[in-house]
């Protein structure tokens, strides 16, 4: 009898434990959102928080990392929401993980962004009101590069000039090697990959306020190209075979897209339907990050003023319902 009711006993432990996995799958109390270490996706990861918080009524928390292992994160379920895909800089990772089904595009935020190698305008221009004489007036292509080493010169090589890249940790830091031996450039530059986004704009921040000349990678919608007068430097037209080879023409144009594991449409559907009319622009995000930096704040805070300005466009993406409970929250 002993032996009996231990058997039934376990039998009861492995149902409920089953009925329990089946559930998590089901249902969802707390959402998860990447922040792969750039401030857009920090805004737009604050807006989507605020309206699935207040608007219906789920916990949500956010999971740091690089781009590698975001993704990873996301496809593996650990992490739930991705606001910033940048589809082709990381164009092999997130095909293969939309075709095995592990995740689910299910809007394109902005599409409208650019990326590549800036140079400060008055590098081509000059600056009157400032007092700097244009040193490189014929600079339009990457490829002109090779015309002005010493212009770009390194601080710690007389022989070359530099040429600051993407984060060492960021596939882009790849394809922007490969891009400078393509052109040759790499016998006429040093390459530095910082440590992190800061540390490219700290760089530039600095060149900018002694007006010097300065070369390197950045792209938009970002606080930094919203608030710097910077040109960028023109590339061959977009060839995707080409591309894939050499890296030597434009970067492609990058759809920024919102994914999410493939069990949340089932765990969390009005959130997914949420996510779906989710759409910004260039503008719009940059708008966000200008305020953020101007005055100094966190991305959340940026996120509430950038709601109250924008409500007109952000409670077309929701119910009157759910409208009504965030801009309470909001006041």
């Amino acid at each position: 009898m002993r032996k009996m009711m231990l058997f039934f006993s376990l039998c009861t432990l492995l149902v409920l434990a089953a009925c329990s996995n089946e559930a998590s799958k089901d249902s969802i109390k707390v959402i998860k959102f990447a922040d792969a270490g750039w401030d857009s996706i920090r805004v737009h990861n604050s807006i989507a928080q605020l309206i699935v918080e207040e608007g219906y009524g789920y916990k949500t928390e956010v999971t740091s990392g690089t781009t590698a292992t975001t993704m990873q994160a996301l496809e593996q379920g650990d992490i739930n929401v991705y606001m910033e895909v940048w589809s082709d800089n990381v164009k092999e990772v997130y095909e293969k993980a939309i075709e095995s089904g592990n995740i689910i595009k299910v809007a394109t935020n902005f599409d409208d962004n650019s990326q590549g190698l800036y140079v400060p305008t008055y590098v081509i221009k000059g600056d009157t009101e400032r007092g700097i004489e244009a040193v490189a007036p014929d600079l339009k292509t990457v490829k002109d590069l090779e015309k002005y080493p010493e212009i770009f010169q390194d601080p710690e090589d007389g022989n070359k000039g530099r040429i600051v890249g993407a984060p060492s940790s960021w596939v882009v830091s790849e394809y922007l090697e490969t891009k400078l031996e393509t052109y040759d450039l790499d016998e006429q530059y040093n390459y530095l990959a910082p440590g992190s986004d800061s540390a490219i704009v700290a760089n530039l921040a600095g060149a900018y306020k002694k007006g010097n000349p300065w070369v390197g990678y950045y792209w938009s919608p970002t606080w930094v190209t919203a608030s710097y007068d910077l040109t960028l430097l023109e590339d061959g037209v977009h060839d995707e075979a080409e591309w894939e080879a050499t890296k030597g023409t434009a970067f492609p144009p990058n759809d920024v897209v919102i994914a999410v594991h493939k069990d949340l449409p089932t765990q969390a559907k009005d959130v997914v339907d949420f996510l779906s009319k989710y759409k910004t622009s260039n503008a719009l995000t940059e708008s966000a990050l200008d305020y953020m930096e101007t005055n100094d704040v966190e991305p959340d805070e940026a996120a509430h003023w950038w709601m109250k300005e924008h409500e007109d466009l952000w409670t077309t993406w929701v119910s009157d319902e759910v409208a009504k409970k965030v801009k309470a929250a909001l006041n």
